[in-house]
């Protein structure tokens, strides 16, 4: 296995419920501070690093309209969400030495940049983290569907997606014993067995964009840095050859 990144700059896409570490809510601040020294670790390798990270550890959108409320003020809400996790990252990232920049998607002048592709890719080429809050800025849409938009617009060479299992698998691995895990998959593969990896929006989008997919656990010590240089356990979805 190389030693080397295979990869120079990507998208790290990180749930809300990642940053909750063996909370029901909110922010495990050890569990932030673990996922922050691992992407230290990659951004010091060279590889230029971007982050979307949910906001499903505070409030989810779609669980707000299926509790009565309008589905597009729920969003939002979900938005804000997002926002308050990019600034707990970005605060565990300067903790360890990187740094980083905020853009929101929605204008908040007095706490973060709003997003500026140009800007957040010369904030990139200069080492620094970007973490993109508040998904694409619009109701409806999920943080996949922004993390893959972002990765698209950004030229990133891959869409790293850390979940809490070691790669994609037939079932749950957690709750379903004998689960199989694949080792590679295409887009359609994802699309037609309704795989929960990441939304169809979000999938169609990077097959649209040949933007390779990469899934693997984010709990796991180092794993990041392991599978930026195309080690360890992961599942990579890409399009056949």
């Amino acid at each position: 296995m190389p030693d080397r990144p295979v990869y120079q700059r990507v998208l790290l896409k990180l749930s809300g419920e990642a940053l909750m570490g063996r909370r029901e809510y909110g922010l495990d601040n050890d569990t932030v501070r673990a996922i922050a020294t691992d992407i230290g670790v990659v951004a010091g390798m060279g590889v230029q690093v971007s982050i979307v990270i949910g906001g499903g550890n505070i409030f989810r959108g779609i669980s707000g309209a299926a509790a009565g409320m309008e589905r597009a003020q729920a969003d939002y809400m979900g938005m804000l969400a997002t926002v308050m996790n990019a600034l707990a990252m970005q605060s565990a990232l300067e903790e360890c030495g990187v740094p980083t920049r905020v853009q929101s998607a929605i204008p908040m002048s007095s706490v973060c940049e709003p997003y500026i592709r140009r800007r957040a890719e010369r904030h990139m080429e200069k080492g620094r983290v970007v973490i993109f809050a508040a998904g694409t800025g619009n109701p409806f849409f999920t943080t996949d569907t922004a993390a893959a938009l972002r990765a698209t617009e950004m030229h990133c060479d891959a869409l790293f997606k850390g979940t809490q299992v070691d790669g994609v698998y037939s079932a749950d691995p957690r709750k379903v014993a004998g689960a199989a895990r694949y080792e590679q998959l295409t887009y359609h593969d994802v699309l037609a067995n309704d795989l929960a990896v990441m939304d169809a929006a979000a999938i169609s989008l990077a097959r649209e964009n040949a933007l390779p997919i990469v899934v693997f656990n984010i709990h796991a010590p180092g794993a990041f840095a392991a599978v930026v240089r195309g080690e360890g356990r992961f599942t990579r979805i890409v399009e056949p050859q």
